[in-house]
């Protein structure tokens, strides 16, 4: 296996396309909108790599110096190629990341790709000067070398755990007397005129009073005693009568009653004919 390196300074990789033939490169100048602007598209021809990388490469890169020294590169690039295997093979491409800080990783594969929609790369400077620096020829996604997977898992731990920490915090206040309490100057509103609406959205809460189960066998004696009383009631009504939650009650009814859909009794309970015959 042969190894040769590729030096990178910033956080584009490109690749200097030299000039065949000797011929001098020509300023091809397009016209946009016809407002007397142009696109200088000198560059267009250069390859540029365009790179997809985890977080910590993209800071690793943005936290170098501008004026650093460039025999100090801020990443080295690895193609490690087979004389063994087909010219088409394609090659293998590392990054190694400059200056080791803590526990990061330093070593990260690159898998390359040429299959995507043709793009290129288009600069704005600060005077309106638009211009082509070149067009993208390889796709690559960075990823975790293998030999790092328990390195990166712990910066993926630590970023996870730092973002699940709550900004929120509970303290006690030594002082009791109440004066960090007072409201700060603005934040108490007051109604000119109009009924304060708000208190009336609060709703009586019906789990108040917990409704405590009676034995299935009490309650069937209850029920019976309740429609000797008289044929017909309604679930409200049984459920105010008896004192028992709605479900375990409608259980109940469901086996010894007949619920009325229409007629004059509608919306009401009344035994079934069995059970009103051993009433009777």
């Amino acid at each position: 296996m042969m190894k040769k390196e590729e030096e990178s300074g910033g956080g584009t990789r490109e690749k200097n396309a030299a000039s065949a033939g000797g011929g001098t490169r020509e300023k091809n100048a397009a016209s946009a909108g016809g407002g007397g602007r142009y696109v200088d598209t000198s560059k267009a021809v250069n390859p540029i790599w365009l790179m997809k990388c985890p977080p910590v490469v993209a800071q690793s890169l943005r936290a170098l110096p501008s004026s650093s020294d460039p025999s100090l590169p801020g990443a080295k690039v690895i193609v490690s190629v087979d004389p063994l295997k087909p010219e088409d093979y394609p090659s293998e491409f590392t990054m190694e990341l400059g200056g080791g800080e803590g526990n990061a990783s330093r070593c990260f594969a690159m898998d390359m790709s040429k299959d995507f929609m043709p793009m290129s790369v288009f600069s704005d400077s600060t005077q309106g000067k638009v211009s082509v620096e070149g067009k993208i020829v390889s796709k690559i996604d960075m990823r975790s070398n293998n030999q790092n997977l328990d390195v990166y898992g712990k910066i993926c731990r630590e970023r996870t755990k730092k973002y699940m920490v709550k900004n929120r915090q509970i303290q006690v206040i030594d002082n009791d007397k109440g004066v960090h309490m007072r409201p700060m100057p603005g934040m108490i509103s007051f109604s000119v005129a109009g009924p304060v609406t708000e208190k009336k959205k609060a709703p009586a809460r019906g789990t108040e009073t917990k409704r405590t189960r009676r034995d299935r066998g009490e309650m069937e004696e209850i029920i019976f005693k309740l429609f000797e009383r008289q044929p017909n009631w309604s679930l409200r009504n049984l459920i105010q009568e008896t004192d028992q939650p709605e479900q375990f009650l409608k259980d109940i009814l469901k086996d010894l009653c007949v619920y009325n859909n229409k007629g004059t009794n509608q919306g009401t309970y009344e035994l079934k004919p069995e059970y009103r015959k051993a009433g009777d």
